[in-house]
């Protein structure tokens, strides 16, 4: 009798691994394709100068001219070196993604003087001041004294419902920082004035808080510090949830949030950068390492955050952790007790995984 065997992990893997990358390749393909093949109508498209990559998806995903906004993003922007122009369009339902991207790099409103300047997301406002001063024509001087003026500064809270009197808390190093979305934007060309890349920033800002303004409104500058937070400290949606989850059960408990990248930012130290213990102890509004702010958060934001964190502020998981720790893959781990999480730490350091 002929006995059968069993199949072996790695064919069962491989052909899972193979169907799987079928199946993706199946959803991209479709959410690449033309909406609607047999409707070649022009719809003219104006993509106004300084709008972002995300702004442009946007317009695209009104007039119905792709499939997902997610897909045209991250398309956008693993491609180095793609530079989408301020101009007007004309499209139909019946070009693919592709197609559309490739007339938004070079359509024939073309103009080379147009810069491309990117603000990564997590990256502090001091960060962006370099960027602005690399690619346009003013230097860091001139960014931040337009940046920390305070008459411009009032009048940009009257402009926009986001930004309240807290930006100008004494001991705020700067009034914007969490403020600006990041994101690519396009600007006519190298002379383009501070103010606009700012309020262009701020414009962005405004579109992704503006689903949440009723939850958020009374309370804004508290969100916007949390995402900040989390941002650093957690790798994605999910883990950001549940961390912003932990940092509100341990302000109920009167405990510090401990979180080593506020001494970062405190100190601006860079975040490869190495802290003594007396480094982290330092009294500073922003330290949530420091003896004196059991309870509480930091003064402001100490980042630009992502949708992604802003969301994760605003929506927190709700658990019984108050603590957690990270090895150097990524992976992070919860636990409820100071037992536990010392165990957690021994375990992780004798594996080889500690992150330090």
């Amino acid at each position: 009798m002929a006995v059968r065997r069993k199949p072996k992990p790695l064919l069962i893997f491989l052909v899972f691994s193979g169907s799987f990358l079928i199946l993706l390749s199946a959803v991209y393909l479709f959410l690449a394709s033309p909406v609607d093949k047999s409707d070649s109508t022009e719809i003219e498209v104006v993509v106004p100068s300084g709008t972002g990559v995300s702004g442009i998806a946007d317009i695209l995903k009104e007039n119905n001219l792709i499939r997902s906004e997610i897909l045209f993003k991250i398309t956008v922007k693993t491609k180095r070196n793609l530079y989408l122009q301020a101009a007007t369009y004309k499209f139909s339902r019946s070009m693919s993604m592709e197609e559309i991207i490739n007339e938004l790099v070079s359509g024939s409103s073309y103009n080379p003087d147009v810069i491309s300047i990117t603000f990564k997301e997590g990256e502090r406002i001091t960060d962006y001041v370099e960027e602005i001063a690399r690619i346009t024509s003013h230097s860091k001087d001139e960014v931040l004294s337009v940046m920390n003026n305070r008459e411009y500064l009032e009048q940009l809270k009257s402009k926009y419902w986001f930004l309240t009197d807290s930006i100008f808390t004494t001991g705020i190093y700067y009034p914007l920082e969490g403020y600006l979305a990041p994101d690519t934007y396009q600007f006519k060309n190298k002379d383009v004035s501070i103010t606009t890349i700012i309020e262009t920033m701020l414009d962005e800002m405004e579109k992704e808080l503006e689903p949440y303004r009723t939850k958020i409104m009374n309370n804004v500058h508290y969100y916007m510090t949390m995402a900040s937070m989390i941002e650093l400290e957690g790798t994605n949606t999910e883990n950001r949830k549940m961390i912003a989850g932990i940092f509100e059960n341990r302000l109920a408990a009167k405990m510090n949030l401990g979180s080593d990248v506020t001494t970062y930012y405190a100190l601006q130290h860079p975040m490869n950068s190495d802290l003594t213990s007396a480094q982290f102890a330092t009294i500073n509004p922003y330290n949530t390492r420091a003896s004196n702010m059991g309870g509480k958060m930091p003064i402001g934001p100490i980042c630009n955050p992502s949708l992604s964190s802003l969301k994760a502020s605003i929506e927190p998981t709700d658990s019984n952790y108050l603590y957690f720790v990270a090895d150097k893959h990524g992976n992070i781990f919860y636990t409820s007790t100071l037992a536990e999480h010392e165990a957690k730490v021994n375990e992780i350091k004798d594996k080889g995984d500690w992150i330090w």
